[in-house]
């Protein structure tokens, strides 16, 4: 064996890496063998791992604390399981999973058996993560339906809004002004011009329709 590697994954930057730098820390990895991804679901790009991929030789070690780090789904995680074992022909260490220890059974039956138990373990791993969207998706919907508003909080109208609106068409106070008089931000206070036009519109079709 050659030199030991930790590779570390969050999938949002605002997720917290600590947990997993804690388990290299304590298989004493050096900090300049640890690589460190914060990627989201939709930009799987990650610079970290593929910087590892180039820098691993033959009989190098790999630690992982989960199956699911290596990739998002069943079928890269099989990719990538394949690219470190077979093509880089180093070892890999699943610290979540003592059976997915590739220094052990170097021979057909142990190679054997360890690729059958991550098919499982990534079937799983995957599985769970379904569930998991599935759950939250049934959630939000059963929120909505309960009335629950998702996202910022509206920001109430100032009464005075038609008012610093008509001010600043006349001339009378500038545009940052009746902005920062009114509490919005300028998209918000575009936006809410917009509905005020609507509405002054509404009112007056329907002043126009009526049959004195």
């Amino acid at each position: 064996m050659k030199n030991i590697y930790g590779y570390v994954r969050v999938s949002t930057r605002e997720q917290k890496e600590d947990r997993q730098m804690m388990v290299m820390s304590e298989l004493s990895i050096p900090k300049k063998n640890i690589y460190l991804d914060k990627q989201s679901g939709k930009d799987f790009d990650r610079p970290q791992y593929k910087k590892l991929i180039k820098k691993l030789e033959k009989d190098d070690l790999v630690y992982i604390k989960s199956i699911d780090r290596l990739g998002r789904d069943y079928k890269e995680i099989l990719e990538q399981w394949r690219i470190l074992t077979k093509e880089k022909c180093v070892d890999i260490v699943v610290v979540d999973m003592p059976l997915l220890d590739t220094r052990r059974g170097k021979d057909l039956m142990g190679t054997f058996l360890s690729d059958i138990v991550l098919q499982v373990l990534s079937f799983v791993a995957e599985n769970e993560r379904t569930n998991i969207r599935q759950r939250q998706a049934e959630g939000i919907a059963a929120a909505k339906q309960r009335g629950v508003r998702f996202g910022r909080p509206s920001i109430p109208q100032p009464e005075n809004f038609p008012e610093l609106v008509e001010a600043w068409k006349k001339g009378r106070i500038p545009f940052y002004k009746a902005v920062e008089s009114s509490g919005f931000s300028e998209s918000t206070f575009y936006r809410r011009l917009r509905e005020l036009r609507k509405i002054n519109n509404e009112k007056l079709n329907n002043y126009q329709k009526v049959d004195f």
